[in-house]
């Protein structure tokens, strides 16, 4: 869908919950998305700063975000360097290795090898070393 195409769903499909990743390229993060994990472009809002795209039935905005700008008023500027942050995404696969496998070829870090757990194995990620993400099953 073009930029300014109308919305993917109704009224009362609109989503309770849209999940916001900033990126420091918006082409990037599309691509990687898309060929990591499924991830489906809807359409480029805000001149293409946004891409809007859809998975497991969530809505995701990802934005354009130039690093050292300021997110609102808040003064705590963008970084793109490893941090931690309290939110990331895990993305439960029925095939983990070929998902990891996958994920690894669209540019993702294995920072974690596959571990077992009594509730089922993760492994752990990360976008160019940058935002973590999980792989389950």
């Amino acid at each position: 869908m073009g930029v300014g195409a109308a919305l993917p769903f109704s009224e009362s499909e609109m989503p309770s919950l849209i999940v916001n990743i900033d990126t420091p390229s918006v082409d990037e993060a599309e691509a990687f998305y898309a060929a990591a994990f499924g991830f489906t472009p809807v359409r480029r809002l805000f001149g293409g700063a946004i891409a809007e795209m859809r998975f497991a039935g969530q809505i995701f905005h990802v934005h354009e975000a130039i690093a050292g700008a300021a997110a609102f008023d808040a003064g705590e500027p963008r970084r793109y360097t490893r941090h931690w942050t309290p939110l990331h995404l895990d993305i439960v696969v029925d095939a983990l290795e070929e998902a990891l496998a996958q994920a690894v070829k669209a540019g993702a870090v294995l920072e974690r090898p596959i571990a077992a757990h009594d509730w089922g194995r993760i492994a752990g990620s990360a976008i160019r070393s940058v935002t973590d993400f999980a792989l389950s099953n």
